[in-house]
């Protein structure tokens, strides 16, 4: 699926040496199609780097996506120039009389925060009240699940003792086909890195509710409801291979007390290039979802939401 975005988000250029096939908006305009409208709510830090992890897995089914970007204005970010979000950037205010076909919120490094303390969670709590007639099915990752999750159904976080960081094998628990891990292994990976948790025991209660993948070591790990117009993830299928890396070098510099990610680094050791086993259950759930639950669903016409 060829991505419609900006030629100038740092991005492009990324994308285009890994050979995926990215669209110039000019190529785009020519096409007598109508693009899936993907919204993505970027709360990381790290604008850029998250901009090209999820854009790299959209790019990975075969029609036509035009991708928008916001972050929340009532906070700044403090970690992107100003610059960049102005250029590639919109508020919700701009977007909101708009209708997409799918929507992502990210996660963000805020989960040891009460969620009503968090600086732009009357915002946030909009948005997601918004997705609800504005958007078909809204993907949320990691933080962005656990907030979902407590705003749309009242199910708390839990503190861990220690941070869940590393790679984690995970197993499917539905007892019939499931269309978004369709084509998935009876076992599958995924990277983690949190310090909070949401709890299996608590998902059960509610029947709105599917608990559709967990692990032994790191829990919960997706949820949707019934109809697949809200979609949970804890864990970061997106990450890049030296994701994990680069936390666990930053957190060592700043003399935190930081694991090794277990089942990373060959021998755990941090000298030694990362395994990468989460790829393929990456890109094949991202195309599931783009597939059977915005394109087979969505009306043609947006209005009709």
């Amino acid at each position: 699926m060829p991505i419609r975005i900006s030629d100038n988000l740092p991005a492009f250029e990324t994308l285009e040496k890994e050979h995926v096939f990215v669209m110039r908006d000019t190529v785009a305009y020519k096409q007598h199609i109508r693009p899936l409208k993907i919204l993505i709510l970027n709360l990381m830090p790290t604008k850029v780097s998250t901009e090209t992890q999820l854009l790299r897995l959209l790019g990975n089914t075969p029609l036509q996506v035009e991708v928008d970007f916001i972050y929340t204005s009532s906070y700044t970010p403090k970690h992107v120039s100003e610059d960049h979000l102005v250029n590639f950037y919109e508020t919700f205010d701009a977007v909101k009389n708009r209708r997409y076909d799918g929507m992502i919120i990210t996660g963000a490094p805020v989960e040891q925060m009460p969620f009503e303390e968090v600086a732009y969670w009357p915002e946030l709590a909009t948005i997601m009240e918004w997705s609800k007639t504005n958007v078909y099915s809204t993907l949320h990752i990691c933080w962005g699940a656990q907030a979902g999750l407590y705003y749309h159904y009242g199910i708390p976080k839990y503190d861990i003792p220690a941070k869940m960081f590393g790679i984690y094998e995970h197993k499917n628990k539905w007892t019939k086909p499931v269309k978004l891990f369709r084509g998935f292994d009876d076992v599958f990976f995924v990277p983690h890195s949190r310090h909070t948790e949401i709890r299996r025991e608590d998902i059960v209660k509610i029947p709105e509710l599917r608990l559709l993948a967990e692990s032994d070591e790191s829990g919960v790990f997706a949820v949707t409801d019934q109809n697949g117009r809200k979609i949970f993830l804890t864990g970061h299928l997106e990450y890049d291979p030296t994701t994990l890396k680069t936390e666990y070098v930053r957190d060592v510099k700043k003399g935190l007390h930081i694991d090794i990610p277990h089942n990373y680094f060959p021998n755990n050791d941090p000298s030694k290039t990362p395994v990468v086993s989460w790829r393929s259950a990456a890109n094949l759930l991202f195309s599931n979802w783009l597939n059977y639950y915005v394109y087979q669903e969505t009306p043609y016409d947006l209005n009709k939401l």
